[in-house]
């Protein structure tokens, strides 16, 4: 088929533009996160678009696609007239956000312990040992992503749709927060020593140990969080735990 200017309309070529952007749109907006999950973009941070476009090698079209994305997932702010800024949680935003996610996974890993397969639980079990060996090597970064992926599959195992998606949303705001708490080395090697417990927990289908193991990791992710959490605004909830 033709159109009236003689272009071949079902060669695959027609529609390569299309791909390639929305590839690029992918890239930019994980770079970004990635950037904020680890703290280069620290929190109420100005984003300069020229040093970004720079930086990622782009123009500022795609980079302002990216930031739309971001804002929607709670992770920038726009303002018509201040610009982007990379978005700061407040003390009691942190504490029922971190509460919230701490049920979340509990359920995630109550359900997966029913319905994860033995292929999943292997490749879980690899991630684990991937884990450990950036531990030995103190690459913070490289233990962060594989320790991401290893919740990440558990909830994933669960098969339920309504709960990943729930899981997904908040998970995204926490995750440069998540990242951080390992900064201190004793809250480093007790996370490890829960993903041990993690997985044996997985091993033996207990989901109620699971469930147990992970809400107690998330409470003491948020605790260590609000040790070291920037600027505070505001008072945490009062909690009886």
């Amino acid at each position: 088929m033709q159109n009236p200017s003689g272009n071949d309309l079902t060669r695959p070529a027609a529609v390569l533009p299309k791909v390639e952007r929305q590839r690029l749109h992918d890239t930019v907006v994980d770079h970004l996160r990635k950037f904020i999950v680890e703290g280069v973009l620290s929190p109420g941070m100005k984003l300069n678009e020229r040093e970004l476009c720079e930086t990622l090698g782009i123009s500022r079209t795609p980079l302002r696609e990216a930031f739309k994305v971001l804002a929607a997932e709670g992770l920038i702010e726009i303002s018509p007239n201040r610009g982007a800024s990379v978005s700061r949680m407040t003390e009691a935003e942190v504490w029922e956000t971190f509460e919230l996610m701490s049920g979340l996974e509990a359920f995630s890993g109550e359900l997966a312990c029913e319905r994860i397969t033995p292929a999943e639980l292997a490749e879980i079990k690899a991630l684990h040992y991937s884990m450990l060996a950036c531990r030995v090597q103190n690459d913070l970064p490289g233990y962060y992503s594989r320790n991401q992926e290893i919740h990440d599959r558990i909830n994933e195992a669960a098969r339920n749709t309504a709960l990943r998606q729930t899981y997904q949303g908040i998970n995204r705001r926490l995750k440069a927060l998540r990242f951080r708490s390992n900064h201190q080395t004793d809250k480093w090697d007790r996370a490890v020593h829960d993903h041990e417990d993690m997985i044996k927990a997985l091993e033996a289908r207990d989901g109620k140990l699971l469930g147990a193991i992970l809400k107690r990791h998330l409470l003491e992710k948020r605790d260590a969080i609000m040790q070291i959490h920037p600027d505070p605004v505001g008072d945490p909830p009062a909690h009886n735990d």
